[in-house]
């Protein structure tokens, strides 16, 4: 093997060492950076997770009273809460499925790029939607709090108290 060769096999396995892999269902409590998993995350009940520019080949499950702050993630899923504390999905974010968050508290989705729906239903705390790419709809339903945000890019529609952003 010459020396061009062994020094592309070092720097391809250090490259691949430098962003581990984990498999099937991860849960998270605490944060978690450029990391990619090949699989689901899971924020177990009344745990804080922070993603930081982590890839997920899978879904994010936030449980009830669980918090997600993400910022800058791909996620190839959907993002999905129901009785969460705090979901914040930030920062040029993307999401190859939909995000479904339901009866939550405060709920905020700014600047990311999302394939399919946004789905806000009965959240009883602050819900912020803004300057977001929907490829499917943007639905806000039976939140207890005026939604704010706007500046949505929506290619379906735009339903109930997301109507105006």
């Amino acid at each position: 093997m010459n020396a061009t060769i062994r020094f592309a096999s070092l720097l391809l396995g250090t490259t691949l060492l430098s962003l581990p892999a984990y498999a099937d269902e991860v849960d998270c409590s605490g944060s978690m950076g450029a990391v990619s998993i090949d699989g689901d995350i899971r924020v177990p009940s009344g745990r804080t997770c922070t993603l930081n520019g982590t890839r997920v080949d899978g879904n994010v499950r936030v449980a009830r009273a669980a918090t997600l702050l993400a910022r800058d993630v791909k996620v190839e899923g959907n993002i999905q809460a129901e009785g969460a504390r705090q979901v914040s999905l930030l920062g040029g974010s993307y999401v190859g499925g939909n995000v479904q968050l339901e009866q939550g508290s405060s709920v905020k989705v700014d600047t990311a790029e999302v394939d399919g729906d946004i789905q806000l239903f009965s959240n009883s705390g602050a819900v912020h939607v803004n300057r977001n790419r929907v490829d499917g709809n943007l639905q806000c339903k039976s939140n207890q709090h005026p939604i704010t945000g706007g500046g949505n890019r929506v290619r379906g529609n735009k339903e109930d108290q997301c109507a105006g952003l």
